[in-house]
């Protein structure tokens, strides 16, 4: 497996990723170096808690751009498990309601929504969202393909498939008691516009899909109920977070007030998170036998099956 090249799906994904970040990686270094390119007003360059914002993101977009590089390299392969599900977690759930909804509202408002009339020009919002909507379509490709090919029992099994936990009933109480405090905050958040409404789909998806998965219900394929609980727990902690951030530096950006819901919110998805990492780490390994390669990742002819990875877990 660690000598196993990527294919041309995951190579071409990954380098669409890395090319929609470039746009932003140069923005946030000219900014930071003091070039007030998209600014209308001279205040907001001189602002010391922007600049840490600026800083933090940019160190954001680079760690997008070592996972891209990851997903397309042998090297990729090797690293281990956590290494490179933390941050992609926290990422997609950044980015699922961006590739989602600003798509969405540029369909009902046109271009006049990257109007805010703040201190940033339109084109920079057209700009910065563009490539966050291509490059969160992008990574989320290529983190697929690098997931069949290092974890494909994720792909093969069901989600009845048994294997041994040792903290089962521990998950299956955090399981019943996040769906329980999610459930709220999701119908809370449904009543909203369409960016809270679509962070309440993802809310109950969420919780629905991490108590499918602990309790080991339904008939279909175990990803499907992992995705679901992937973004939704990620959704949930992600931009809950980021919220919390922007709200305790009091940023020129932020909201003036943080409701209890988004700390309940960040709350869950944590939790959400490391239960289903306790549930990834026993159930890892189950029908990890390499699944017959898909016509865009090329072909290796008699070596198409054979024991995946089981390093760096």
């Amino acid at each position: 497996m660690t000598d196993r090249k990527a294919g041309i799906g995951r190579v071409t994904a990954g380098i669409i990723a890395v090319a929609a970040m470039v746009p932003y990686l140069t923005l946030k270094t000219l900014w930071l170096t003091g070039h007030p390119i998209g600014i209308t007003d001279a205040r907001f360059m001189n602002d010391s808690t922007m600049a840490g914002l600026n800083a933090m993101t940019l160190g954001m977009e680079a760690v997008g751009l070592v996972l891209a590089l990851a997903f397309t390299t042998r090297w990729g392969l090797r690293l281990p498990a956590w290494v490179v599900l933390l941050p992609l977690w926290v990422g997609t759930g950044l980015l699922s309601k961006v590739v989602v909804v600003v798509p969405l509202q540029v369909a009902a408002g046109g271009l006049a929504v990257f109007d805010t009339g703040g201190p940033i020009k339109p084109w920079i919002f057209m700009m910065v969202y563009g490539g966050f909507i291509v490059q969160g379509v992008a990574l989320m490709t290529a983190f697929a393909l690098y997931s069949r090919d290092r974890w494909p029992g994720v792909f093969t099994t069901p989600v009845r498939h048994p294997f041994p936990s040792a903290t089962r009933p521990f998950q299956t109480v955090v399981a019943w008691g996040a769906l329980l405090v999610a459930g709220p905050i999701g119908v809370l958040r449904l009543a909203g516009g369409l960016d809270t409404a679509f962070e309440g789909v993802l809310t109950l998806a969420g919780a629905a899909g991490l108590v499918l998965i602990v309790t080991r219900r339904g008939r279909g394929p175990f990803w499907a109920p992992l995705v679901m609980a992937w973004l939704g727990a990620g959704a949930l902690f992600a931009n809950g977070l980021y919220v919390l951030l922007i709200a305790s530096v009091q940023a020129p950006l932020g909201t003036p007030a943080i409701g209890l819901a988004e700390l309940f919110g960040t709350l869950t998805g944590l939790v959400m998170g490391m239960c289903g990492a306790f549930l990834l780490t026993e159930r890892s390994g189950v029908g990890d036998v390499q699944a017959a390669q898909h016509a865009l990742e090329g072909e290796d002819g008699e070596h198409d099956r054979h024991p995946a990875y089981h390093g760096h877990r």
